[in-house]
């Protein structure tokens, strides 16, 4: 059995290296390859494309769902970690945006759709292989091994970006050192072939197709039959919308979130959460060994209540930890921009086409890279846009009609009076590593970790006991990866694009709070108990 765990978990663990060294290069990534567009839009389309590899997840899920239900888990989870490394060493060797122009970002998403294609089918493959191994009384300590698996790939990605960035310095990692992360995927690929070529396959699965029972059409059965579908539903709506929520607010929209409105530095934010990642690692497997005790959907919903209670309380007090400077200035001197809404567009342009040449959108484009929060106050019409930064009145300027050249010497002079006023406000241009309060930066990080890992430790048998064997690969694929892979993927663009879209820098965490709450209320009143179930059915 520990042969099992250890080479379904290992290949999943690379699979995750792949796909997190991406979402944790997100600020490099869109200087290097969306070098074409505006700072924020940049910003916003690289982790837009890194939400393009998730919602290509449910179509991989489909595809080898199918073929693990039919032809055997083994097969299926073979060929997906070999896709996801080739694809991840190929973005490594990638020519930049000012060497080929629009070529480059082009070919880049067409990576990340095959690895978000691959990750979709190996998922399903790995917890199933594994649960078909295991005694109904460990299941849930089994299966969280793979859970955990999703730590140690991240902890792998961040610690090879810290030590890259530490040995090459921030100019030239950003330069070219940001693609060993990716060439490194080669030799950890070759590793994870290696373990899963000497695996056999699963019992469960040898015995359905021995009796001639396997499923001839997968599809057909787990969402064309009534009693199949309303179990993926199930899975959906009470488990995989808050874990595609909480898990990827955790680990991910926190990083963009010190980074893009603490002003954290990448090395700092790296560190404290390659810390968090490493405390994770023991916590899924004691959650999936509780579970075992006490019932998987007690576990799950308390995590997952959790993180709802604490989304909003959790940021604010992380913002006094790591950038006390920010939350007084913040408190003492509020930002307010002041102009007629007809001059005032949706700060929201994930392709970069939008121009933002009026006086109030050259203003909240300021104060959108600046990271800074602000409200928005109505003027009569006409009236030209104006920033209060505190009691001090910083007049926007419009470029309609401008050359190019003119309205961006426009923008520069309105940005520049603009960071004038909020550094005499005492808004920091960057966190004080000093001021800092990393023990309670830890901790906080540390409670939605807790959250995270007793919704996901137990999540793989609760999905797998869920659904019968002929189905299984299928049945539980899809909604998982819709969920880690829609509501996740899509999750830090989704809310990054919040806050420049109102100004809030909280705004973004209504995203992960809605799906969270329908998890709750699903999960507590419809999902039932599913423990102990036997997986022959």
């Amino acid at each position: 059995m520990g042969v099992v765990v250890a080479a379904s978990s290992a290949g999943t663990a690379f699979e995750w290296y792949d796909f997190f060294i991406f979402g944790s290069l997100t600020q490099v990534i869109s200087k290097t390859f969306f070098a074409g567009l505006n700072e924020t839009a940049g910003y916003i389309a690289a982790l837009a494309l890194f939400g393009v590899g998730f919602a290509f997840r449910p179509i991989g899920a489909l595809v080898f769902g199918r073929i693990g239900d039919q032809l055997g888990r083994k097969g299926a989870f073979l060929v997906t970690v070999t896709l996801m490394g080739g694809s991840t060493f190929a973005i490594g060797l990638l020519p930049t945006f000012a060497q080929i122009g629009m070529a480059s970002p082009i070919l880049l998403i067409l990576l990340r759709v095959v690895q978000g294609f691959a990750l979709g089918g190996e998922y399903g493959g790995a917890v199933v292989y594994v649960a078909e191994h295991s005694r109904a009384e460990r299941r849930g300590w089994n299966t969280s091994w793979v859970q955990t698996s999703a730590a140690f790939g991240l902890f792998g990605a961040l610690g090879v970006i810290w030590l890259s960035r530490n040995l090459l310095g921030e100019a030239t990692f950003t330069a070219w050192g940001w693609r060993i992360p990716f060439l490194v995927s080669m030799g950890l690929l070759a590793i994870s072939v290696w373990m899963r070529l000497k695996l056999h396959e699963s019992p469960a699965f040898s015995r359905i197709k021995e009796a001639g029972q396997a499923s001839e059409a997968p599809y057909a059965e787990a969402f064309g039959q009534w009693r199949n579908l309303k179990l993926v539903l199930l899975a959906f709506f009470a488990m995989m919308s808050a874990q595609g929520a909480v898990w990827y607010t955790s680990f991910f929209y926190i990083q963009v979130f010190m980074e893009k409105f603490l002003k954290v530095d990448p090395a700092t934010i790296n560190l404290v959460i390659m810390v968090v990642v490493a405390a994770s690692a023991p916590l899924y497997v004691l959650f999936g060994r509780v579970s075992d005790r006490l019932g998987r959907k007690p576990v799950m919903l308390a995590g997952m209540t959790l993180a709802l209670v604490f989304f909003f309380p959790g940021f604010r007090a992380l913002e006094r930890a790591a950038n006390p400077a920010l939350a007084v200035a913040s408190a003492r001197n509020t930002v307010v921009v002041v102009a007629d809404p007809a001059d005032c567009a949706l700060q929201f342009d994930p392709v970069g086409k939008a121009s933002f040449v009026s006086a109030c959108d050259i203003a909240k484009s300021a104060l959108a890279n600046a990271g800074v929060s602000y409200t928005n106050q109505a003027a009569p019409a006409g009236s030209p846009a104006v920033v209060r930064v505190g009691k001090v009145e910083v007049a926007s300027a419009s470029a309609k009609g401008l050359a190019k050249d003119q309205a961006k010497a426009v923008r520069g002079a309105v940005e520049g009076r603009l960071k004038a006023a909020l550094k005499a406000a005492g808004y920091p241009s960057k966190a004080d590593p000093a001021q800092m309060n990393l023990p309670l930066m830890l901790a906080i990080l540390m409670v939605f970790v807790v959250a995270a890992t007793a919704l996901f430790g137990p999540l793989a048998a609760c999905l797998i006991e869920l659904f019968p064997t002929r189905i299984r690969y299928t049945a539980m694929s899809l909604p998982y990866n819709i969920g880690t892979g829609w509501i996740g993927g899509f999750l830090p663009f989704s809310a990054f694009a919040i806050v420049a879209a109102t100004g809030n820098i909280y705004a973004g965490l209504w995203y992960p709070v809605v799906f969270t709450a329908i998890s709750v209320v699903v999960m507590l009143f419809l999902l039932p108990e599913t423990r102990g179930r036997p997986l022959d059915a």
